[in-house]
């Protein structure tokens, strides 16, 4: 089987952290002996641009289990862990992945994929998607269906509706209530915190932590920012997002009066330059920025790069820019995700949830193939609450159920004071 890795010599290692990972996801383990019965998905060629992380390893297998072919690649160029990628490419898989693409690689990667003549595809971001669409039109024919991991692809995706541009049906699995209330919260919470550590050793406690952005993402990275005694700002375009981040607590203000008094700067909002070079020029000597966005269009790093008078890295995945003005910023992990560029993205217990959620999405598709418009669909919300059920089940944590009587309140109007 075709592949490029950056050391096929790492595959032990690899396979160990995917066993390691497998033992996280107890969930996706069921959906995985489900699938070896039932082979779902016999037949199907799955194109994948993931994060190549230890928990895509265990979705690869799990889609592998019901029966697909899948080829994938990295959809950004720092996230992929090299021992990972060694491993899946010991295991037959077509593997096209390594930290630290070029620009080049990471395009030439999306084709390679796409050389594989998918009939279903796995998105995160929708560049896969979006390179189908505008150089591989002849793929759309054998197109069944599509999902999509991440609220920035969502937004493209919605875009592409729109427009009616979008030529093939694509499930958002970010809309699962399994997945944008759990791996966006907690996981992109405690993940951005751990890469902005590890590229900076910083101390949280009583830092000025601006937040921009204030979605699910946004929520638990200031929840998990202010845990660790950081006081918190967030910076908000939407008014009720605003409104609600004064309500938990947070200071709210523009960007332009956060960078005056800012110590950490964490982008999370999916959009462009919300940090620009006028803001920056503001920030206190020792300022750190961070993106935790999927693109690295959050911060503008050109712009920064223009205006420094210098830049040196000083550390793994930091890199110190003195301004005109002899301050110094420190930006990590070149604006990209810092949570995968610098860590090890979500904890494996988070990615159960959402790697179910791609699984159940997968066959869903399948299994209504020629039924769904070229459209952005919801997965039908049973399967979310199936997923919810299988880790509860997984975790050993029961709950209550609703007794007759109460399913017959729920569903008649006549019942009142």
């Amino acid at each position: 089987m075709p592949f490029e890795v950056k050391d096929k010599g790492l595959a032990e290692q690899g396979k160990m952290k995917i066993d390691y990972a497998a033992e996280q996801m107890p969930a996706l383990m069921e959906i995985r002996k489900r699938f070896e019965k039932q082979k779902p998905l016999k037949g199907t060629r799955v194109g994948m641009a993931l994060h190549v992380t230890k928990e895509t390893a265990n979705l690869v297998r799990t889609l592998i289990a019901g029966g697909a072919e899948v080829a994938i690649t990295g959809c950004n160029p720092l996230s992929t862990q090299d021992d990972v990628a060694a491993g899946l490419a010991k295991e037959g898989v077509e593997v096209y992945a390594y930290k630290g693409e070029t620009k080049e690689d990471y395009y030439r990667y999306l084709n390679k994929v796409l050389d594989f003549e998918p009939n279903a595809t796995v998105d995160d971001g929708c560049d896969l998607i979006s390179e189908i669409h505008s150089k591989r039109p002849e793929l759309l024919k054998e197109l069944i269906v599509g999902t999509e991991e991440t609220t920035t692809g969502v937004i493209r995706l919605r875009a592409m509706e729109k427009d009616k541009a979008l030529k093939y049906p694509i499930i958002a699995v970010n809309d699962n209530k399994t997945k944008h209330l759990f791996d966006n919260f907690y996981g992109t919470g405690q993940s951005t915190i751990d890469g902005i550590l590890r590229c900076t050793n910083l101390l949280f406690a009583g830092k000025k932590v601006v937040v921009c952005g204030y979605g699910d993402c946004g929520k638990g990275v200031a929840l998990r920012a202010g845990g660790m005694g950081a006081k918190v700002v967030v910076c908000e375009v939407d008014p009720v997002r605003a409104l609600k981040a004064w309500g938990d607590g947070y200071e709210v203000m523009p960007i332009a009066e956060a960078a005056l008094s800012g110590n950490v700067f964490i982008t999370v909002t999916g959009n462009k330059h919300v940090i620009r070079t006028e803001h920056i020029e503001k920030m206190q000597d020792g300022a750190i920025l961070a993106n935790a966005g999927h693109f690295d269009v959050e911060i503008d790093v050109d712009g920064l790069e223009r205006k420094a008078k210098s830049k040196k890295r000083v550390r793994w995945q930091l890199d110190e820019y003195v301004l005109p003005n002899g301050r110094k910023v420190y930006l990590c992990a070149e604006g990209r995700l810092v949570n995968l560029a610098a860590a090890e993205g979500h904890p494996s217990e988070v990615m159960d949830l959402s790697f179910c959620g791609q699984a159940l999405a997968l066959e869903y598709g399948i299994k209504n193939r020629g039924k769904l418009g070229p459209r952005v669909h919801a997965l039908p919300e049973e399967i979310d609450r199936e997923i919810a059920e299988l880790k509860l089940k997984a975790m050993g944590i029961k709950k209550d159920e609703l007794t007759a009587e109460q399913k017959n309140y729920l569903a008649s109007w006549k019942e009142g004071t």
